[in-house]
Formats: structure tokens, C-alpha cells, sequence
């Protein structure tokens, strides 16, 4: 399965990440372990949501959207 993921800083709650993954699991304990360049300095993280899908293509076609601009403006209104 393809996962595209949405994060919230503990710390920050204003700051989150949007991401896509194989290993769901593995990219949470990446983030919250200061793996990953973007999101070190607003450790820790809290899933709030993922999605599963299929086919690698539409997941990162949704992950591409939902760092657009009106991407955005539906996670915050939905999820956060």
C-alpha cells in the first residue's frame, strides 16, 4: 500500500507536514527520531491521518494536491 500522511507538531501546533510513504510506522519514528531535514526542529509529531491506497500514482498525485494552496485549505478545515 501507498500512504499519504498528515502530521501536527506537539510542540508547534500550528506547524504540520503532509507526506507519502510505503511504511507508515517507519516514516512516523523517522520524523519523531530528527531523521528527516523538514520536520527536526518541530519534534515531536502526532499522526492525525492517513490514507491508504493502491496505486503509487494516485497517492502521490494526492500528496502533490494537498501541498497546493487549496490542498492546504482542506486539511485545515477537515483535519486540523
Amino acid at each position: 500500500m501507498y500512504y499519504v500522511y498528515l502530521i501536527k507538531s506537539l510542540e508547534i501546533p500550528e506547524k504540520f507536514y503532509v507526506g507519502y510513504t510505503t511504511d507508515l510506522i517507519q516514516r512516523l519514528e523517522t520524523h519523531n527520531s530528527g531523521g528527516s531535514f523538514h520536520t527536526a526542529k518541530y519534534m515531536p509529531w502526532e499522526l492525525i491521518m492517513y490514507l491508504a491506497f493502491e496505486d503509487e500514482a494516485k497517492a502521490k498525485s494526492f500528496e502533490k494536491y494537498l501541498k497546493t494552496h487549496s490542498g492546504r485549505a482542506f486539511l485545515i478545515k477537515r483535519f486540523l
